[in-house]
Formats: C-alpha cells, sequence, structure tokens
C-alpha cells in the first residue's frame, strides 16, 4: 500500500495533529509508515490483579491496525523479556513494559526542542521500534543519524523494517551508557531516561550541541547546550516527559516485594504521628519527583484498604521502609518505618524545604552538566541536585 492509501491519510492526519507547532517536522510524520514498525503491541488488560498485558495483532492493512498505529498513543512493544512479535496467538504477558513506540507528539515536542537542522550529525539514543529514527533519517538523511539500543533484536528489527522503505541509516547495538559509536554529535535525543547523564554523552556533544533526555524515576525532561568550556547548561522543560530507564539486561531489576512483605502490616522500629496530611505521591507528583532527586532509588506504593485507610509504602533496597496511614476521615494518621534510614522523615523534609522555597515549579530549575558535576539548581541557587 503506498502513502497515497489509507495509511497515507492516517499519516498526515497525524502530522497534522502532533506537528501543528513544529512544522519542520510535520512531512516526516506525514511519510512515515509507522504500522511497518509496529507490527503488534501489548495492551494492558482492564482491572487485572496484577501487570498483566495481552497481544494485539491486526491484519497489515486492517482499518483498526491503522486506527491505532496513527493514533496519538504509546504503544508496548515488549513486557519484561516478552516482544510482542514473538508472542503466541492468545498469549499474556506479565510485569512493567521494557521497550515501545513512545506517543508521536510527545516525539515531535522533544525534536522540535532538539533543533535539529540539515547538517547535523545526531545520535538518537534509545532504538526502540524505530519511530524516532525513521522520523529523524527522513528529515535529516540517513548518513547523519545514528541510533543506538542495548537490545540486539530490537536494532535487528528496526534495521529490517526502516530497509522495507528505503532508510539504511546506522544502528549500532551497545549499552549508550558507555561508549558512542562516533566521537561527536551535534545533536543528542534520548528516549530512555538516565541518572546519571552519562559522561560518554557530554564528551562527544560538540560546543553549541544540545541534549534532550530525561532523569530516571522523574518525568523531568532538561534541555541543555554544551559550551566552550565543557559545561552544558539549560532548564528543566515545563512539558513532563517520562521514559524507561537505561538497562543492561533484558528485563528490569525486581521489583522490592521482599521489603513490601515485611512493611505491608509490621510496626516497625519508629512508630509516630507525622508531620502533616499524608501526601497522594501519585498526584502530587511535584513532591514526589523531588524527593526522588533528593533521595533516589525509593519505590512507593499506595492503596486504598477495605476499611477507608489509605496507606502509601516507602521501600529501599537495603531494607529500609516507611508505611503511612490515613483513615478514611483523615481523622487518624500513623507513620511507621524501620531499617537503617528513616524514609517518610526524609520526605517530609523535602516537602519543608520545597514549601519554604513557595513551593516553586519544577521547570523553573536550571541545569548545569559536566563530566565532574551534573546538577538540577533550585530558583533561588540554595537547593541543588546531583544527576
Amino acid at each position: 500500500m503506498t502513502a497515497s492509501g489509507s495509511w497515507g491519510d492516517a499519516a498526515r492526519a497525524l502530522a497534522d495533529k502532533v506537528a501543528a507547532n513544529a512544522l519542520e517536522w510535520h512531512e516526516a510524520v506525514s511519510k512515515t509508515p509507522r504500522h511497518l514498525l509496529v507490527p503488534r503491541w501489548w495492551e494492558r488488560v482492564p482491572n487485572s490483579p496484577t501487570e498483566e498485558w495481552e497481544l494485539v495483532a491486526h491484519a497489515e492493512d486492517s482499518r483498526a491496525r491503522i486506527a491505532a498505529t496513527y493514533s496519538d498513543e504509546t504503544l508496548v512493544t515488549r513486557v519484561g523479556p516478552l516482544h510482542a512479535d514473538h508472542a503466541k496467538p492468545q498469549e499474556k504477558a506479565a510485569g512493567s513494559p521494557t521497550s515501545s513506540s513512545t506517543l508521536p507528539s510527545l516525539i515531535v515536542s522533544m525534536m522540535h526542542r532538539l533543533n535539529a537542522e540539515p547538517g547535523h550529525q545526531v545520535l538518537d539514543v534509545g532504538t526502540g521500534s524505530g519511530y524516532a529514527l525513521s522520523l529523524f533519517v527522513r528529515r535529516l538523511g540517513d548518513e547523519h543519524v545514528t541510533s543506538v539500543d542495548v537490545d540486539p533484536y530490537l536494532v535487528e528489527v528496526a534495521r529490517a523494517r526502516l530497509a522495507t522503505f528505503g532508510r539504511i541509516p546506522r544502528i549500532e547495538a551497545i549499552d549508550a551508557t558507555g561508549e558512542l559509536p562516533e566521537p561527536a554529535y551535534d545533536r543528542i535525543m534520548a528516549t530512555v531516561s538516565v541518572r546519571p547523564v552519562p559522561n560518554t554523552w557530554l564528551r562527544a556533544l560538540r560546543p553549541g550541541g544540545r541534549l534532550v533526555t530525561t532523569i530516571a524515576h522523574t518525568a523531568l525532561l532538561i534541555t541543555a547546550d554544551m559550551g566552550d568550556d565543557g559545561i552544558a547548561r539549560g532548564s528543566v522543560q515545563p512539558d513532563p516527559a517520562t521514559f524507561m530507564e537505561t538497562r543492561q539486561s533484558p528485563d528490569y531489576p525486581p521489583k522490592l516485594n521482599e521489603v513490601f512483605t515485611a512493611a505491608r502490616d509490621a510496626d516497625g522500629a519508629d512508630v509516630r504521628s507525622p508531620d502533616g496530611p499524608i501526601p497522594n505521591l501519585w498526584q502530587e507528583w511535584p513532591l514526589r519527583w523531588l524527593y526522588e532527586l533528593d533521595t533516589p532509588g525509593v519505590e512507593t506504593r499506595m492503596a486504598t484498604m477495605p476499611d477507608g485507610r489509605r496507606v502509601v509504602w516507602l521501600l529501599a533496597a537495603d531494607g529500609s521502609w516507611a508505611r503511612a496511614e490515613e483513615s478514611g476521615d483523615a481523622s487518624r494518621r500513623t507513620v511507621h518505618q524501620d531499617g537503617a534510614r528513616r524514609l517518610w522523615d526524609d520526605l517530609e523534609r523535602v516537602r519543608r524545604k520545597w514549601e519554604e522555597r513557595n513551593q516553586f515549579p519544577l521547570h523553573s530549575m536550571s541545569v548545569e552538566l559536566s563530566a565532574d558535576s551534573s546538577r538540577l539548581i533550585a530558583p533561588d541557587g540554595a537547593w541543588t541536585f546531583s544527576i
């Protein structure tokens, strides 16, 4: 089927929607056959007690496949170690997503911020389905774009699928946090999240070059321009973006279920009343992300119990945990903590410090990235976070 057929009409409609404020990418979106790059994907099973996913596999030119692949939606292509390409009919997957084709509006927005121009050498970190890569090469040319992914299968299949519509960019299966395929780039865009920002990226970014990436376990999207002094300076962007973290194996480390078992009902060594209301960390996301910046690697879980209690758990790999409970009418609040660290004390400290600074918007933070020290800096300069 040619671009003048149904997929072409759908791609143009998608371009009209997602590139309205980034017209330089309109043609690339309208002429990229996303349905060839994402033939099958996973959809979350509604109301499943575990993270369960079911396979979606429409016929190539079916209306359902065209409608889905040219919608402005993220399509999850792998869950845990199981790629949708390898799933059997009716097979289900369980776990967290490990690869996807990101919603096109976010990709285009990031590309617009990247400000790549013809002639620039661009590094695309996180090949995934190859959709972002295909947009890059459509506008900039195959010879100007290099894409990398840690997963050899993703690289192999993206290379093969791009070739079916005449695109042959360089794609390498490497750990992007290590050495890069080329010594220098004008632009680097990552559709995986990182912390720390790899030194290899900073060394490879030419003076005047720009980096666009996200900070792991937050939705903080940052842009930074490399200076002649080897420091890339920029800011957090106002629109959040969430990506999977860089990894070195087929799946992410297991969740802290053993720590959760200990924290679920135990009293703990420290029981007290909290300093104020129990925050809903899934709705109060700026606080959650500040806490992650300050105290990285804490796993958060929440539940509403049958008796109406709202419970928040904070879990750490060293065995430390905290559980905060609030009754349905908020008349009774209790915090339980155990382990080497007092995780709820840390959360309350972050909240107090943020309130003292008038709860500044996170996109008002500035960014400084260098091989020696990468950090986010609060507006008053008195609060910094190493990234």
